[in-house]
């Protein structure tokens, strides 16, 4: 069995919180209980919100918290070429249509009976599914923005098999069945940049070798989607753990947009890394 390899991927949008120390600790903890790597990788696709000051201080709250990984650090954005090169596969295959609809087009078109996705978002309705391949070309001769749309049903029917993944914890390893379909169609790549986070996520986790992944539970419906995309472009799907978040004093997910306490203003206040080690159940270190 090769060793196993973790991996922590945070965003540089914003400061790391509480609930971001939790999932890098659980990681560590993992890691070191079955004698397997831990990578840091950076997940800047988002060019816009992403600063290269939030990134310095990921660097500085892991290590202040005594995590170490292995260099260098993959930074998303330096790896575009990668996403392509996926893109142009699910493309060639008939699984992805470009989609022309912007967010105010498509909220227009909402109804009542439409259903929702697992993030509670309503299911795109497929106008742009349904165009032409000469309209489509025009459109895009002609400079017409567009994100490109999984094709669900073709992908369901390419894939034509159950869907599995194990998850695995302290208990042992279980197997569970996913459900991708409930995504609907669901963006690949954005109009801003040639990836999505969910083309990314899956690609990066490949070209790492990575074995488990260790994310909140927040993320654990998006896995389904994952998978599908793990076999659509003949990758391996790792094991998955779903963590508990962390939450705030009103039951509230801690969040960078909530202006959650950040790492650095605990570590300003004097609060130690070993505090908050031990207040999140991770012994020091």
């Amino acid at each position: 069995m090769p060793q196993p390899v973790f991996r922590f991927a945070p965003s540089p949008n914003g400061r790391l919180h509480l609930g971001h120390a939790y999932s890098a600790l659980l990681n560590e903890s993992w890691a070191r209980r079955v004698d397997g790597r831990l990578l840091l990788r950076i997940e800047d696709i988002d060019t816009t919100r992403c600063r290269p000051e939030f990134e310095r201080s990921i660097h500085e709250d892991l290590a202040w918290l005594g995590l170490k990984w292995e260099k260098p650090v993959r930074r998303q954005s330096e790896h575009f070429e990668d996403y392509r090169q996926a893109f142009k596969k699910l493309r060639c295959r008939g699984l992805l249509y470009p989609c022309f609809c912007s967010r105010k087009e498509i909220a227009a078109t909402v109804t009542s009976d439409c259903g929702k996705d697992p993030d509670g978002a309503f299911l795109y309705g497929g106008s742009c599914r349904n165009l032409t391949d000469h309209t489509r070309h025009q459109r895009m001769a002609a400079g017409d923005r567009h994100s490109w749309r999984l094709d669900m049903t073709e992908a369901l029917r390419q894939v034509a098999v159950p869907l599995e993944f194990s998850s695995f914890s302290c208990e042992g390893v279980e197997t569970r069945r996913c459900s991708p379909g409930r995504w609907g169609d669901p963006i690949i790549v954005r109009k801003e940049v040639p990836t999505s986070y969910h083309l990314s996520v899956v690609l990066d986790d490949a070209l790492q070798g990575v074995t488990h992944i260790v994310r909140g539970n927040d993320l654990e419906a998006a896995t389904d989607l994952h998978v599908l995309l793990q076999k659509l472009l003949d990758l391996p799907t790792p094991r998955y753990l779903h963590h508990d978040l962390i939450l705030g004093g009103r039951g509230e997910k801690l969040s960078k947009s909530l202006g959650s306490e950040a790492l650095s203003d605990l570590r300003l206040r004097g609060v130690s890394a070993g505090k908050i080690r031990q207040e999140l159940g991770f012994a020091s270190y």
